[in-house]
């Protein structure tokens, strides 16, 4: 059974829905002062993904959906506060009468981030959480050869996404339990492992690697790089291969009642899927027992769309099931990565079990 240091998952990370007002917004009850906020409309197609975090600063936002470089806008999200976030009247983040979503990391020691002799670039500022394995690094590149970059963590993480700010460039995704390829989160492409953008390494427990691409390590460019671990009971970063059943596909154990997941298929192309506990059935007809048929796609300007009656995830007391016979979830054979965070262990820190399912 998974035991966990996290009894309170709402604690590190919280999905929080909310209707836009179209003026000043105030977005409260996370439970703590967020780091990164991800925020996207549910309700209006052509809405971009805006992505804040402390290092950059309110107001500061890049898009997961474009390559476009980072940009600011006074009327989006305004500032981080205690118990959440402020948003002005910015129609991507607070369109009157919009049904919107964040996604929030909580993240948080500021100073002290470990290097060692295999250290080729110190994070310029940064903000980690070895509790809940989350980091946040912001860094210069220095071109050249791959580099060795410290992410604060103490373990090795399984993810990175990675964005040029000060110039446009694409999304490095380096999924670490896959290999050293990468995918793009801005676009719906299967994995490379020609030229990675890892620079051909995996990560340690120290530093993560990048190659000499402008996507991820242009002399003199600045980048912002988001950082994950496996915490048991919190978070997973795994893969699984598909079957290509709508009613029976994979069950994934991840010793937790997930909260969030997102998947990408890595063999090919299809879109990367976010679905969340607090978004559920398409309609009243899903008769499933926990099925959640709503997504959105993080390489998308999309509204939220339907997988299908009865079709998408149906999340347990200790893992997740796929109810999708479409390549972007199940493919029969095709191989998917995916990221997943908790809403409940599967077992406390004191062995109880939780309920449900």
């Amino acid at each position: 059974m998974a035991y966990t240091v996290i009894d309170k998952s709402t604690d590190f990370f919280n999905t929080k829905l909310y209707t836009g007002n179209g003026g000043t917004n105030n977005i409260t009850g996370i439970g703590f002062s967020p780091a990164w906020v991800w925020i996207k409309s549910r309700a209006s197609a052509g809405e971009d993904h805006y992505l804040f975090d402390v290092l950059r600063g309110a107001t500061n936002y890049i898009h997961s959906n474009t390559t476009a470089a980072q940009s600011s806008n006074s009327s989006t999200l305004t500032a981080f506060g205690s118990d959440g976030f402020s948003v002005g009247a910015n129609n991507s983040v607070n369109k009157s009468s919009d049904t919107l979503v964040s996604w929030n990391w909580k993240a948080g020691t500021t100073s002290g981030i470990a290097t060692n002799g295999s250290t080729q670039i110190t994070p310029s500022a940064y903000s980690f959480n070895q509790t809940s394995g989350f980091s946040i690094v912001q860094y210069t590149g220095a071109g050249g050869t791959p580099k060795r970059i410290a992410h604060g963590l103490g373990v090795q993480p399984k993810m990175f996404f990675i964005k040029r700010t000060n110039s446009t460039g694409s999304w490095g995704a380096l999924p670490q339990q896959y290999g050293t390829g990468h995918l793009y989160l801005n676009a719906p492409g299967g994995i490379s492992n020609t030229n990675p953008l890892s620079g051909g390494a995996l990560a340690d427990t120290v530093n993560f690697s990048v190659s000499d691409s402008s996507d991820v390590n242009a002399s003199g460019s600045t980048y912002i790089a988001y950082c994950f671990a496996d915490v048991t009971g919190f978070s997973q970063m795994g893969s699984y291969i598909g079957n290509g059943s709508a009613t029976d596909g994979p069950f994934n154990h991840t010793g937790f009642s997930p909260a969030f997941v997102m998947v990408k298929v890595v063999t090919t192309t299809d879109s990367w899927m976010m679905y969340t506990n607090k978004i559920g059935a398409t309609t009243g007809s899903d008769t499933g027992f926990n099925i959640h048929s709503r997504l959105l796609e993080a390489n998308g300007a999309g509204a939220e769309q339907s997988s299908g009656t009865n079709q998408g995830i149906e999340m347990f007391s200790n893992g997740f099931k796929l109810l999708e016979d479409n390549g972007n979830l199940n493919g029969s054979g095709q191989t998917y990565i995916y990221m997943a965070y908790a809403q409940n262990p599967f077992v406390t820190s004191t062995g109880i079990p939780t309920t449900g399912r």
